[in-house]
Formats: structure tokens, sequence, C-alpha cells
């Protein structure tokens, strides 16, 4: 029998598979890949034609300067540098795959902060 983690991992996988198979970024216009765990959050900007990692940013990078954050808070921090980071390299068009979550809470502060910053998807 397989726990109820299991089954909610198993799904988000196969919802992630699903898209993956529809949505690929380029140099052009990446892709904004995005991952939650428990505690951190990471996203890529990844150019799956050259098969390299553009730019990336996660909670991990400093911890200090989000210790007192919250989830949703370490989110918006998290977009804005990711929008940033893809700025300074002439990039303003990316694909959004949310990696199977649900776009709610993180995910979707993680998305509006990335917007707000001035990327388009």
């Amino acid at each position: 029998m397989k726990s109820i983690a299991q089954k909610k991992r198993e799904a988000r996988l196969a919802r992630h598979r699903r898209v993956r198979k529809k949505v690929s970024g380029s140099a052009e216009r990446p892709r904004l890949c995005v991952f939650k765990s428990a505690r951190h959050i990471y996203v890529q900007a990844i150019d799956d034609l050259g098969q390299n990692t553009l730019a990336a940013a996660s909670t991990l990078e400093a911890r200090e300067r989000f210790s007192d954050k919250d989830g949703v808070e370490s989110a918006t921090l998290i977009g804005t540098d990711i929008a940033q980071r893809l700025k300074e390299k002439g990039i303003e068009q990316v694909v959004f795959d949310k990696g199977g979550f649900i776009y709610h809470g993180r995910v979707k502060a993680l998305a509006e902060a990335a917007r707000s910053e001035g990327l388009n998807f």
C-alpha cells in the first residue's frame, strides 16, 4: 500500500510530465521551472533546446535573508530575484512551468512577483 504522500507525489509528477510534453523553453524564451519543498522554493530559467540553465534562484542562497520570512514572502523575493537576473541577460519573455504544483500560495506569489518586475508569460 502506498502512503498518501506517495500518491500525492506521483499525481504531481504525472501532471508535470503531461505539461512537459507541450511546454519547452528556448534561449530567447526559456522555461521558468518552479519546484517547492516543505521548507524551500527553487526556480530556474532553462533553455531546453541548448540543455542549459540560464539563471536560478532559491531560498537556499542567503538563508539569513529568508529566515524571518514566511513562505509567501520568500517566494515573492525569489520571483523578483529571478526576474532581475533574467533582465540582466536581456530576457523578458518566458514560459511558466509550475512543475505540477497548484497555482496557489507560494507558486502564485513567485509568478506575480516576476510579472511585476517585467517578465512576460
